[in-house]
């Protein structure tokens, strides 16, 4: 296990190119509208020229095929554990714009898998680091062991919470969470579903007011999207909301966050975490 967390240490080093700037989707709580959120904002990333994978880690509910209208035969699990597999046989490209990789329930046992299923999974890591320019995972809602380990190895992280008291709860102990584990890790905070602007960025106030007081800790707010109708004709019609209602409430909005994390350059070298955060979870170093 330590020859092969060298080996893929010499690999990184040796790469040229600039790694994937890694972002993780979560939420405190199911059915705040994360899959949805990640599937639309990952399609402007690839509007806005960048090369974009998005990676389905809902485990056992992961929806990003359906929200993305598509079918894609194989996923991580399937690389995994079929030593006979290609990698890119596994990503599903050009799909609105961008790539995606599905999860594939097996993930869910992470920290029992042998090494060589380790070295498999590093080996579609690595190849992701270095062949986009963004990638995002669509984290399953709440906060595990394996989750925090995947979590604490991104660039940024978005947390998606709703006006409702028990989402707004669950956002802060998600954040909590991670901080207790590293607190530079950064947070940028989406309310969504709000039925007026104002409802949205009070529950952002108060989630902020709340993290400063009792972590110390400033997030950056990405803004507010609204209830919009056009959401739920989205997912029934399995096209992206950008794509079938570009013009809606919750397209412009959407289109207003992604110039957010765009607007400015990247402090600090992208994706230097990612590979050796996750890891420690295998290797414990």
């Amino acid at each position: 296990m330590k020859d092969q967390a060298y080996n893929l240490r010499r690999k990184m080093l040796l790469t040229d190119s600039v790694p994937a700037k890694t972002i993780a989707i979560v939420s405190g709580k199911g059915g705040v509208g994360k899959s949805n959120i990640s599937t639309n904002l990952s399609i402007l990333l690839g509007k806005e020229n960048k090369k974009v994978l998005l990676f389905d880690l809902d485990i056992g509910m992961g929806n990003i095929h359906i929200l993305l209208g598509s079918h894609h035969t194989y996923s991580i699990m399937d690389y995994i554990e079929e030593k006979e597999l290609e990698i890119d046989t596994i990503i599903c490209e050009n799909v609105h714009g961008i790539s995606y990789i599905s999860g594939g329930n097996g993930l869910k046992n992470i920290v029992d898998w042998q090494e060589k299923q380790v070295q498999r999974f590093f080996e579609v890591m690595e190849y992701a680091t270095h062949h986009y320019d963004y990638i995002l995972f669509d984290m399953g809602a709440g906060a595990t062991r394996e989750t925090l380990e995947f979590l604490l190895a991104m660039d940024e992280i978005i947390v998606v919470t709703t006006p409702e008291p028990t989402s707004v709860t669950d956002a802060y102990s998600m954040m909590k969470y991670i901080y207790l584990r590293d607190g530079e890790k950064p947070f940028y905070l989406i309310c969504n579903r709000a039925e007026f602007k104002k409802e949205g960025l009070e529950t952002i106030t108060r989630l902020q007011e709340t993290v400063r007081k009792f972590l110390h800790k400033e997030i950056v707010s990405l803004g507010v999207l609204p209830e919009d109708s056009a959401v739920r004709k989205a997912v029934i019609n399995q096209t992206p909301i950008v794509v079938g209602h570009p013009s809606s409430d919750m397209s412009l909005s959407l289109r207003a966050m992604v110039h957010h994390l765009t607007g400015t350059e990247y402090q600090g070298t992208k994706g230097t975490g990612f590979v050796k955060t996750i890891r420690k979870l295998f290797f414990g170093r």
